[in-house]
């Protein structure tokens, strides 16, 4: 429990993206400022891609630029996702040092998201990392349906090592797999992390759930077990799948910060200052927010930033 924990906030660019209210640049910059208030240093602020396709991503060049100007204090780090070339030139318009890109661990959810192969996929990033390399940036690579996918089902592990191994080999530095539909359960969660750290460093694996079946948080603790230490969450549980029916979103950036402060671990987050950021985002997108911290104390915090 002397392992601090590192949390990827993702609020403001998974959390968004799916969200049917357009949010404007003034309400992401302030949403970030009140995640980096709470003491949040790893936030993923946006994504350079289509608006045409993901018309809440809209505008990220802009938020990312006016968050640079505001937040420039050591230890903390702001990332966008660029998918392809055209993506990381606009990135280029911005002083942003961290990116990642998006991949899938099944043929039909790479062509449902990306509209490509895993194949044509990995060329795509091969391209972006060598010229972000080029910049001496920093390069995460996420990849999706590593539990289940909607359209195949169980996903094999060997294919989720051999695609995480393939990551590293092309530059990745660091690999967040995801539980995109969130069907994960711990004994899953453990067998495939007992064979991904006999290839990918403890240090360069991060996890991402989703509590669309509430296994989340059990997915953490088994995570912990095998020395997983970096989590990925999104303030107030926003965000979704949108293939998967019912899906409630990722896990709560308040919840795992509340489990993991009361189990001892350090995160450096204020449970308060996250609350009023969902508030916040709750007031501006005009629908109640799924994070269960929020709902059982929410009233009885502060008010909104």
């Amino acid at each position: 429990m002397k392992q601090k924990i590192i949390i990827q906030e993702v609020g403001p660019r998974d959390g968004l993206q799916n969200e049917s209210k357009q949010v404007s640049i003034d309400t992401k910059v302030q949403m970030i400022d009140g995640l980096v208030k709470a003491g949040l240093r790893r936030i993923e602020a946006g994504a350079f891609v289509s608006s045409k396709w993901v018309p809440q991503m809209d505008g990220s060049a802009e938020v990312i630029k006016k968050t640079l100007k505001k937040h420039r204090q050591r230890g903390l780090h702001f990332s966008a996702l660029v998918p392809n070339l055209a993506g990381f030139e606009r990135c280029l318009e911005t002083d942003l040092k961290e990116i990642a890109v998006f991949g899938a661990a099944t043929e039909s959810f790479s062509h449902k998201n990306i509209n490509c192969s895993i194949k044509e996929s990995f060329r795509r990033f091969e391209e972006v990392i060598r010229e972000a390399k080029k910049k001496k940036m920093w390069v995460r690579g996420y990849l999706s349906m590593a539990f289940g996918c909607p359209y195949e089902g169980k996903v094999s592990e060997k294919k989720v090592v051999q695609l995480s191994e393939k990551f590293l080999k092309i530059g990745v530095d660091e690999i967040s797999l995801g539980d995109t539909i969130g069907v994960a359960h711990p004994k899953q969660v453990k067998s495939l992390i007992k064979k991904l750290k006999q290839h990918i460093p403890l240090d360069q694996m991060a996890m991402h759930f989703h509590d669309t079946r509430g296994t989340a948080l059990a997915n953490v603790l088994q995570s912990l077990e095998e020395g997983v230490f970096i989590f990925d969450s999104s303030v107030g549980g926003l965000g979704g799948c949108p293939y998967a029916n019912g899906a409630s979103g990722n896990l709560a950036t308040e919840d795992l910060v509340y489990m993991l402060e009361g189990m001892g671990f350090k995160t450096g987050v204020k449970l308060e200052e996250l609350v009023r950021v969902s508030r916040f985002m709750e007031q501006k997108l005009q629908r109640k927010l799924q994070s269960k911290v929020y709902l059982a104390g929410g009233a009885a915090r502060p008010k909104a930033l």
